[in-house]
């Protein structure tokens, strides 16, 4: 059977898509740092751009953005040490009172249901105070028993995590003359749908981060406030870390939920801590879904929360903790090609 113009072109395009979807996935962990580069300085060139128009140069702006987005990773990463440096004490010193309380109110519950259960509190405390005491030596032996097996791994994480930095920068440095000879890569005739399928791309990846950004910035100070009210100590740095790591859909939300349940239960060991939380965060969810994200992030860009769970679930098999990092952006992306499809799907022989 002979093969029109057309659909050898066609042919050679899939055959190139599949072996670079190949690559992409036999290469996953190899080119998450470059892909999260290439992220930060997406979100990054608005800034540099600004920069340069106030006669500053590009290398010295693009430097001070990506320090700038450095000081704030490491910001989020030290809101956790305060509520470890509270909480392990409060686990040591609190959690047998805790679990005295729940003993007291559970047994006559179960008692009724003729089950009969006995605790014993001391040897729980005493086993929490050898396995929580701050001794040297036995956190100095558990770093080094740690860096001896999983030395390889701490490497390569922290090779990356410089490589980001390196890879962001050197894009800044060339962000228009690369987009130029992309530009130049595309075919002709092909140039115009290419270039208005990256424009939706970017104005849909715009909307997101800008109005995801907007979202972390209100539910911290939603959280935070929430927890004060509520009589938290640790109310700033759980409410300000929960709502920052929404950006992370379920799982930031999640680990917050299990820090506040957590400092409340230990802080008030009564059922006023849970209560407490789970009215902040409920109300704070149903904020969230029902306006905040609506508003800034737009309807339009929404995903199905199913379909978040399967791209969260799928990047992360595929890539790790980056993949995670850059599922929903890159969800974002896949809304944009669905959209594609289906308009050529409904107006092509296969519809009719």
């Amino acid at each position: 059977m002979l093969l029109t113009p057309p659909v050898k072109n066609a042919l050679i395009w899939l055959v190139i898509g599949l072996v670079a979807l190949w690559l992409i996935w036999l290469l996953g962990s190899i080119l998450m740092p470059f892909l999260v580069g290439l992220t930060l300085a997406y979100v990054l060139h608005p800034l540099v751009e600004r920069l340069k128009r106030r006669r500053i140069p590009r290398a010295l702006g693009a430097a001070a953005a990506i320090i700038v987005a450095i000081g704030l990773f490491i910001g989020l990463f030290l809101l956790l040490v305060p509520v470890v440096t509270e909480i392990v004490p409060l686990i040591r010193e609190k959690f047998p009172l805790l679990l005295q309380t729940i003993i007291n109110w559970g047994t006559p519950l179960l008692a009724r249901f003729d089950i009969h259960v006995k605790f014993d509190t001391a040897s729980v405390q005493q086993t929490l105070s050898k396995y929580l005491s701050a001794h040297g030596e036995d956190w100095a032996g558990l770093l080094l028993r740690s860096a001896s097996t999983g030395g390889i791994s701490l490497l390569v994480l922290l090779g990356n995590l410089t490589l980001i930095p390196v890879v962001a920068f050197y894009l800044l440095l060339d962000w228009t003359p690369t987009l130029v000879r992309i530009r130049g890569l595309i075919p002709p005739k092909h140039r115009d749908a290419v270039l208005s399928f990256f424009h939706d791309c970017d104005v849909i990846l715009g909307q997101y981060l800008r109005g995801q950004l907007l979202v972390m910035l209100i539910l911290a100070f939603y959280y935070s406030l929430g927890l004060v009210i509520a009589g938290f100590n640790l109310a700033l740095p759980v409410g300000i870390f929960t709502g920052l790591a929404v950006f992370v859909p379920y799982v930031g939300f999640g680990l917050g939920l299990l820090l506040a349940l957590l400092a409340g239960a230990l802080q008030f060991l009564s059922w006023y801590g849970v209560i407490s939380v789970a009215i902040v965060y409920g109300i704070g969810q149903l904020i969230e879904s029902m306006y905040i994200t609506p508003k800034f992030v737009g309807e339009s860009i929404g995903l199905h929360p199913l379909l978040v769970i399967f791209i969260l679930l799928a990047f992360g098999t595929l890539f790790g903790f980056w993949g995670i990092l850059l599922a929903l952006p890159a969800g974002a992306v896949l809304l944009v090609v669905v959209r594609r499809l289906l308009a050529w799907y409904r107006q092509s022989a296969l519809f009719v």
